[in-house]
């Protein structure tokens, strides 16, 4: 980006640059050029019918896939050149729990927060599984759990070292409205302290949360907007590009 975006939103810097990001699999080109920043604090959610990109873009994020070209910053380093700092600075909520099913959820934690180096691991440990209503499960193995435990779970391990950004691919998919609650709840609680980036078809959710919003089509950006879109006006315009999924 330019020296005159690297700002947005009242001056608060760009935690997330992405400039020209293309990925190609094969013969496939699965993201088309696509051009966006989020500022420090802000959320991003991004809405599109499957097989657009959505996860792509976000697993490029996250430094699991490496762009065929373009260039990516989150927390001011180079998703490619410079990709350690880049985890430490992120946290990920995808389907893939990234749990270890024989361990305990304690055991899953420490593990996480031995290997983020964290100094006050059981007070960190204790005060989520309390939050996230796992307490009395936590000496409990993982392969026990519901899958929306193991979400919920997942979600502990991902903010447990105090990323400053969050990635979140689906979070809401799959869970019991009492865990949906814990979910938002949490989202409430720190959303001050984190930049997010939300992948989601649940349209409610993406407004409820989003201070903008991005439609991706196609591996190309179709729209974007600040919040404040009122749900139908937005339901309207995503029933223009999502012609496989429901409109929540």
């Amino acid at each position: 980006m330019s020296d005159g975006q690297d700002r947005q939103d009242g001056g608060a810097p760009l935690e997330i640059e992405v400039e020209g990001l293309r990925k190609t699999f094969g013969r496939r080109e699965v993201l088309k050029g696509l051009s966006f920043g989020v500022p420090r604090g802000g959320f991003l959610s991004i809405f599109g019918p499957n097989g657009a990109g959505k996860t792509t873009t976000l697993r490029v994020l996250a430094t699991l896939l490496t762009a065929s070209a373009g260039t990516v910053k989150v927390a001011g380093h180079d998703v490619r050149e410079d990709p350690m700092p880049v985890r430490r600075a992120i946290g990920l909520i995808s389907h893939n729990a990234m749990l270890y099913p024989d361990l305990t959820a304690q055991e899953n934690l420490r593990f996480y927060a031995d290997m983020y180096g964290l100094t006050d691991a059981d007070e960190r440990i204790s005060d989520l599984l309390e939050r996230l209503e796992l307490s009395a499960r936590r000496y409990d193995v993982v392969r026990t759990y519901s899958k929306g435990m193991r979400q919920r779970l997942a979600i502990a391990r991902a903010v447990l070292h105090r990323p400053r950004v969050l990635l979140l691919d689906e979070p809401h998919s799959g869970l019991d409205p009492r865990a949906v609650d814990i979910l938002d709840g949490l989202l409430a609680e720190i959303r001050d302290e984190h930049t997010f980036v939300m992948v989601t078809h649940n349209i409610a959710k993406g407004l409820e949360w989003g201070t903008k919003l991005m439609i991706i089509e196609g591996g190309r950006i179709a729209y974007e907007h600040a919040a404040g879109v009122d749900h139908d006006a937005f339901s309207a315009v995503y029933r223009e590009h999502v012609h496989d999924g429901s409109v929540l």
